[in-house]
């Protein structure tokens, strides 16, 4: 990974260390593998020059101090969520077009998407959104770094 981490590695989704975390409970019936943010941690982290800190004890990936994705499990209404900036329009699409995976999340910029994490995922579709938040934030010298870049989710 090119990214760094700071404070510490301890997540308090079962105040636990993330590494012993098998899994999560969301509502009464719905148990969410903690997989989720093991992905997008590493969706973003991938990216140069990212750095990983807890914004209202949950994580967020930012470039040069500048957010880019914030991780959520309790808003909206405490489903398992992230918020990043999206391009121009892309916000009003995704949500009208699929009400259930995207959200406008509260808060945040006007241009900003809500991606539920709670539902089933297309993580191509995932490292699109992660990488085009990015772009948006990031510097055009890291930027340009991107083009042959690729990040795998396993």
């Amino acid at each position: 990974m090119t990214g760094t981490v700071h404070g510490t590695v301890k997540h308090r989704l079962l105040g636990l260390p993330v590494s012993q975390q098998t899994s999560r409970r969301l509502g009464d019936d719905v148990v969410m593998p903690v997989n989720q943010l093991h992905a997008l941690r590493r969706l973003c982290m991938g990216l140069p020059e990212v750095t990983e800190r807890l914004n209202h004890d949950e994580p967020s990936w930012l470039v040069r101090n500048r957010t880019f994705v914030q991780f959520s499990e309790r808003r909206p209404a405490d489903r398992l969520s992230f918020w990043c900036p999206a391009p121009l329009g892309a916000r009003e699409a995704m949500v009208a077009g699929e009400p259930k995976r995207f959200f406008m999340p509260p808060y945040v910029g006007r241009a900003w998407l809500g991606v539920f994490l709670d539902v089933p995922l297309d993580w191509d579709e995932i490292q699109e959104i992660v990488v085009d938040a990015y772009r948006l934030i990031a510097p055009k010298k890291l930027v340009a770094r991107l083009v042959d870049h690729q990040t795998d989710v396993e």
